[in-house]
């Protein structure tokens, strides 16, 4: 009786199709890398692995914020109790969080005092040591929009005068004035650093006081309202009701 050869066969990585079980064409063979990869971990057919799953981040609410003391959510996933939160300067500076809230794996709360203005990455370091960073510095510290006009009344002005007023507020790059507003007849002019009212009003013929609020808006979408009036004057056969 003749001898038996026995012949092993290692099957290429992409040699094992769905026709090819269907046919039964793969026979006495054997795997030529007996292994799979789990998250980035190799694991040996038969063995062990321990597969850590990273945190990651998705938001951060809010994104801007003051040098004051500030509570920022961090919203992601897989987070874990109680995990260490970190802010970094585009510098390289890091600002540890002063107290942190654990929500949930989805949710943790870090209060932040950062007094250098600028951008900043925030980490977020799990018990386990498994970390994530933003990819981008998505926390901005800037300081809010600075009024320099004060706040109260500026001024009384003859009803039939001709008006022009400056308000002036640091780092705004906007400004809007809300209702009741300003008398019919003045026009309200919006710009970088300062506002303007011009004009002559046309709403009263008597003794009157306007109340408003100017809201100023700077670059990171921070503002700053502040209230004023204007008082308008009448003499002798300026108001109709002395004709």
């Amino acid at each position: 009786m003749a001898n038996s050869k026995i012949i092993e066969r290692s099957i290429a990585a992409d040699a094992i199709t769905a026709a090819a079980i269907d046919d039964e064409t793969i026979t006495n063979a054997k795997l030529a890398n007996p292994s799979m990869t789990l998250d980035g971990t190799v694991v040996a057919l038969g063995g062990t692995a321990t597969i850590v799953t990273k945190p990651t981040i998705t938001s951060l609410t809010p994104s801007v914020v003051t040098n004051d003391a500030t509570a920022v959510v961090i919203g992601g996933a897989n987070f874990i109790n109680m995990p260490a939160v970190e802010a970094i300067n585009s510098t390289g500076a890091i600002v540890a969080a002063s107290s942190i809230t654990y929500t949930s794996a989805s949710s943790i709360t870090a209060t932040f005092t950062l007094p250098v203005d600028g951008t900043y990455y925030v980490r977020v370091e799990n018990p386990d040591g498994v970390a994530v960073r933003t990819s981008t510095a998505d926390l901005t510290v800037s300081d809010d929009p600075v009024w320099v006009t004060d706040s109260g009344t500026l001024g009384t002005f003859a009803g039939t005068a001709v008006i022009n007023e400056t308000l002036t507020c640091t780092d705004a790059v906007s400004f809007a004035i809300t209702t009741p507003g300003i008398a019919t007849g003045l026009t309200f002019t919006t710009g970088v650093g300062s506002c303007t009212i011009t004009g002559t009003q046309t709403e009263h013929s008597a003794a009157a006081v306007d109340t408003f609020t100017v809201t100023a808006t700077d670059g990171q979408g921070q503002t700053a309202a502040r209230a004023f009036s204007m008082s308008w004057s009448f003499t002798i056969g300026q108001g109709g009701q002395f004709n």
